[in-house]
């Protein structure tokens, strides 16, 4: 990759403390300056409720990804600010860090994303901003446990609901080349990102076994046992969202097709099985 610095040089990562942001700017590395954004950041603290400091972190910038804090009570508030600083600061392109089927009633934080992507895609036309959307399905990793060791697994849906789990890795390695690339070439575009297999968590676990010869146990558990567990330390909006979320997953698959993850990458999306240590 390129980086065509007709429009400045820096590449702002907001959200970079994440696991998504860890990535991508992992992936830009020996490419693009990245500027890592985060409330505790030392170099480039800002703070997305109030928007202070994204002007200033922004500025000198052709390019922002935007990764919202994960189930915010109000992600448009958000990512408003950020487009306003952005525009501000003269930045020509931003790409949002969506989700695959992000209009899904069901799924409170999946309809923010939606109306994220409608402002986005306003706020472009109005202000002459260059955008794209990234919609991810599910991440492999975030089985990361069971793939690398782990003797268990509880889940609170059904074991057998399938997704197109893509790779961290891979997703990444798209948004960079979308903020490498230059902002005419992907400029409007909305771009899902699924994985090369439709697996359920049974399936993924019984290739684990299958490939390491390691016994890993697996249970569905449900959503309120499981947030006694495990989300404890959740505000009360967040363990609604969540809740929403697994009890869809419960009746119905989470798919998104791997064609134009293989057209950006310029080959086959990384299969789960290559992840199994």
């Amino acid at each position: 990759m390129e980086l065509d610095v007709s429009r400045g040089t820096d590449i702002a990562i907001v959200g970079a403390t994440g696991k998504t942001g860890r990535a991508v700017a992992a992936a830009l590395e020996g490419v693009a300056v990245v500027r890592r954004l985060s409330r505790s950041a030392r170099d480039y603290p800002v703070d997305l409720e109030t928007g202070a400091g994204l002007v200033e972190a922004f500025t000198g910038c052709r390019g922002v990804y935007f990764i919202a804090p994960n189930v915010h009570p109000d992600e448009p508030a958000l990512l408003s600010r950020a487009l306003e600083a952005a525009a501000s600061a003269g930045v020509d392109h931003v790409v949002y860090h969506s989700v695959a089927w992000p209009y899904s009633p069901r799924m409170p934080h999946h309809m923010d994303k939606a109306r994220c992507e409608d402002e986005l895609r306003a706020f472009g036309s109005k202000r002459g901003m260059h955008w794209t959307i990234l919609q991810p399905c599910a991440y492999a990793q975030n089985f990361e446990a069971v793939l690398t060791g782990s003797p268990s697994l509880v889940v609170p849906y059904s074991l057998d609901t399938k997704f197109s789990f893509v790779s961290l890795d891979d997703v990444a390695e798209v948004a960079a080349r979308i903020l490498v690339e230059g902002a005419e070439r992907h400029h409007g575009a909305t771009y899902e990102l699924g994985g090369p297999e439709m697996l359920s968590v049974r399936d993924l676990v019984r290739l684990v076994e299958a490939m390491t010869g390691r016994a890993v146990s697996m249970e569905s558990i449900g959503v309120d046992e499981w947030m006694s567990v495990h989300g404890t330390g959740l505000s009360p909006d967040a363990q609604q969202r969540l809740s929403a979320m697994f009890e869809y997953y419960n009746d119905r698959d989470f798919l998104a097709s791997s064609v134009v993850t293989t057209a950006l990458l310029g080959r086959e999306p990384t299969p789960v099985r290559a992840l199994v240590l």
